[in-house]
């Protein structure tokens, strides 16, 4: 190292940066595990910039958040001496500082995701740093599987470095191709860890609040309390009003904070003060706030999960991890002995998870597919994920994209697709943006999508077209970086010059989100979608009165979504700016509670009925259809069997379960499934389902068996058996066996047991008495007639005296009389 990087600060991973240089040297790739503190954030970048490898190339750090990188830009700027922007610089989507002579790069992990796909060479870069890794961000884990994809194909000579406090090692290894492993140990002051168990139904911020007061009662320093989300850091400041002295000062630190009020809340007390930082997940990793030694822990963070099925991304509220509780209580050892307060009982901490769950797991992956598709990558498994996206993910996102145009049905980038992935927006938006260039409107679209991916920009009221107005006249640092990120996007879609037109935002969210048009339904508040689930408002907002939304968030689970944000339209709005959307139909269907077919001409929005009005019903296959509909959802129980069609259907049943093929399965589960075979054909003129004959039901059963071997059905299962004494009894074919049901004295004379299917087969048969009650059952006449008849006979004269009883019944005459009188 240089003599000034010398001077750099004695932190515990300096003694690994040799370690760490001969790894790079030789491998080319290497993880290093630091626990915080350690200083691998800062130590690291500055060390390798004196390494033969790098030449005169850039090293590129990312940071989970914007918070973080600003920070570790500005530290390491300030060990060098210099300004951000001259050695060291950060790259964000709303703020970016490097100069020409910048060779440090901190850059949040989508602008790198986005910088890779657009120079898939990483064209004067040598080195890339993923910090912070442990917390599987959905960017990170694309970033590292493309950047060991160029390694492999294109940079050899790219060194990659996994840099975490807390991480799962082996497995990175593994992904890594058993790259060397660098430890460094941590330099950390002990933390007192403490337990304050939650009583149940308390309210997390009561809890806080409580044990805020008491630890500022009875402890020094600066306190830090780790809440699950912004609601609740809002609620906990209100009960701590006016509770504590006026040297304590109260800042709140999340993601939707300006960098001013960001950079207040991480800032050291002023001399003579104490500070409460409350605070998400945000405050775990990267950074450093000066003068705390007390941390609270609520246990609870807040976590995005997709669901596919409906599209919608909902946040939930879970349990940290062990891995977040023990960033969270080491923040309060890292300039002093400090405390960790978890409110929670010490036993509950062995049942946390080991890691927070990766978001590829639970994110929507449509800007994932996108960009692979660009990447020209279509199947995931080829690249080095830690893990694979879910399937069922992916392919929600793919028909996404081929709605949206975005890719073809072989998953190939189209060319609408690659001006939508060129901008800097999830899909939907970009697609809006896409769409509204064409019309002239791309500078109100492009304003209208920073507006919805930047959090908090124009307040936070639901009603968009109120968010926009706000935003328009916003002043700030952060709305203006975001009017001209929106300018830039525009510019880069062909706009010229100032554009005059304006429209009202709900006319271009159709365009991202056709499936969320909503038609109130159910009353004030209460509205159903294009793709037929419902989401409802509170009653007392503007919106709940409209005829028509247009969705552009919620979240909760199906059946019970509640509006984010949303925007006022009409149908004569969607009619004007997408006709094809509104379909108009004749639709065939089941009317369940009259169980008959009927037939309507509706106007239709996806799944959402603007108009309809009843037509005659069409005698024809469609009319089959929607009867074959009702069965389904009645089952077969609904339809008229005789015991004829009972009987045909039982026998072939029997063969396809002792034969198999080409003999049909005749459960419930297998008919249903063939309905469109042997029901449809044969009531195409059937009104309903008492409509339905039972001679049609058995023609149907039969049209499933191939005609050259219908012919053997009576051979291999006869619908009757012929008893000696000329009379014919059913054969019941509905269980394992098929049984005979039989009056015993109708046997007798018979000396072989009776038999199906060429005599292969032999009946069970059920012998009963002149009054039809059981009395015995049998697989072997003959050895009946020879055993246990004796005591049959015994007992069943004596019951039955009119009837006869031989000693010998395989000799004597079969009958179906009584004896007659004075025998």
């Amino acid at each position: 190292m240089s003599e000034e990087r010398a001077r750099l600060p004695d932190l515990p991973v300096k003694a690994i940066l040799p370690s760490l240089g001969t790894a790079l040297s030789i491998f080319s790739r290497a993880v290093l595990a630091a626990p915080p503190g350690a200083g691998k954030t800062t130590l690291v970048p500055l060390f390798l910039l004196d390494q033969d490898w790098r030449g005169d190339g850039r090293i590129i750090l990312l940071e989970p958040r914007r918070l973080a990188a600003r920070a570790a830009a500005g530290r390491m700027a300030s060990l060098l001496g210099q300004a951000i922007g001259e050695t060291v610089g950060y790259r964000m989507r709303l703020d970016t500082r490097i100069s020409a002579q910048t060779r440090i790069e901190v850059v949040t992990e989508g602008v790198f995701a986005r910088m890779l796909l657009d120079d898939p060479e990483l064209s004067g870069i040598s080195a890339v740093l993923f910090d912070e890794f442990h917390e599987r961000s959905l960017d990170a884990d694309v970033g590292l599987a493309l950047a060991l994809d160029v390694q492999r194909a294109l940079r050899p000579d790219l060194r990659i470095v996994v840099m975490s406090a807390t991480l799962d090692v082996e497995r990175v290894v593994g992904l890594l191709d058993e790259a060397p492993v660098i430890e460094s140990e941590g330099r950390a002051f002990p933390v007192d860890i403490r337990h304050m168990d939650r009583p149940g139904g308390e309210r997390i911020e009561d809890a806080v609040t409580r044990a805020i007061l008491d630890a500022h009662q009875s402890e020094e320093g600066s306190i830090l309390a780790f809440l699950p989300g912004q609601a609740e850091i809002r609620r906990t400041a209100e009960r701590l009003d006016g509770l504590l002295p006026g040297d304590t000062v109260i800042t709140p630190l999340y993601g939707n904070l300006t960098q001013k009020e960001q950079d207040a809340a991480i800032r050291p007390a002023a001399t003579g003060t104490r500070k409460i930082v409350l605070a998400t997940s945000i405050a775990e990793t990267s950074i450093t706030i000066d003068g705390v030694r007390i941390v609270i822990d609520s246990g609870l963070q807040r976590l995005p999960v997709f669901e596919p099925s409906t599209g919608i991304t909902r946040l939930e509220t879970v349990r940290v991890s062990r891995a977040s509780a023990e960033q969270r209580a080491g923040r309060a050892g890292r300039t002093q002995p400090g405390i960790a307060i978890r409110l929670w009982h010490q036993g509950q901490t062995a049942a946390l998870p080991a890691f927070t769950p990766p978001q590829i797991l639970s994110s929507d992956l449509s800007g994932l597919v996108l960009d692979l598709a660009h990447w020209g990558v279509g199947d995931p498994s080829s690249l080095a994920f830690l893990d694979q996206p879910p399937a069922a993910a992916w392919r929600e996102a793919k028909v996404l994209l081929i709605s949206l145009g975005a890719i073809d049905a072989s998953g190939s980038l189209t060319a609408v697709g690659q001006r939508i992935r060129d901008l800097a927006l999830p899909p939907r938006l970009a697609a809006m943006a896409v769409r509204a260039a064409a019309d002239g409107l791309t500078e109100e679209a492009c304003l209208l999508a920073v507006l919805l991916t930047e959090q908090g920009l124009g307040g936070t009221s639901i009603d968009i077209e109120d968010r926009l107005r706000r935003f328009r006249g916003e002043r700030g640092e952060r709305a203006d970086a975001a009017r001209r990120l929106a300018g830039r996007m525009a510019k880069d879609l062909g706009a010229r010059g100032a554009q005059q037109l304006t429209v009202q935002p709900g006319t271009l969210l159709m365009h991202a989100y056709p499936d969320r048009i909503a038609l109130q339904r159910g009353g004030r508040g209460r509205f159903v979608m294009a793709n037929g689930r419902g989401a409802e408002l509170p009653e007392t907002e503007r919106l709940a009165g409209a005829s028509m939304l247009v969705i552009a968030d919620l979240t909760g689970r199906a059946g019970g979504q509640r509006i984010l944000a949303a925007a006022e339209i009409s149908r004569a709005d969607v009619e004007a700016h997408m006709p094809d959307a509104i379909i108009r139909e004749d639709q065939t269907f089941f009317d369940r509670q009259s169980r008959q077919v009927r037939a309507r001409r509706v106007t239709r929005l996806g799944a959402i009925l603007l108009e309809e009005a009843p037509i005659a019903r069409p005698k024809d296959l469609r009319n089959a259809r929607a009867l074959a509909e009702g069965i389904r959802q009645l089952g077969l129980a609904a339809l008229p069997f005789s015991k004829e069609a009972a009987q045909l259907r039982d026998r072939i049943g029997f063969l396809n379960r002792t034969i198999g093929e080409p003999w049909p399965d005749m459960s419930d589960d297998g008919l249903l499934n063939t309905l469109d075979l042997w029901f449809v054909p044969f009531h195409e003129e059937t009104r309903g389902i008492d409509d339905i004959k039972s001679g049609s039901l058995s023609e149907g059963l039969l049209s499933l068996v191939p005609h050259d071997v219908v012919r053997d059905l009576p051979k291999l299962a006869p619908t009757h058996f012929e008893a000696p004494t000329g009379q014919r009894h059913p054969i019941h074919y509905d269980g394992d066996e098929p049984l005979l049901s039989i009056r015993v004295q109708e046997l007798f004379g018979l000396k072989n047991h009776p038999a199906i299917g060429g005599g292969r087969l032999p009946l069970v048969l059920e012998l009963i008495s002149p009054g039809h009650k059981p009395i015995q059952t049998t697989r072997d006449l003959p050895g009946f007639w020879s055993g246990s008849w004796k005591d049959v006979r015994s007992d069943m004269r004596g019951r039955y005296p009119k009837h006869p009883w031989p000693e010998d019944p395989a000799n004597a005459t079969p009958t179906t009389r009584a004896k007659p009188r004075g025998i």
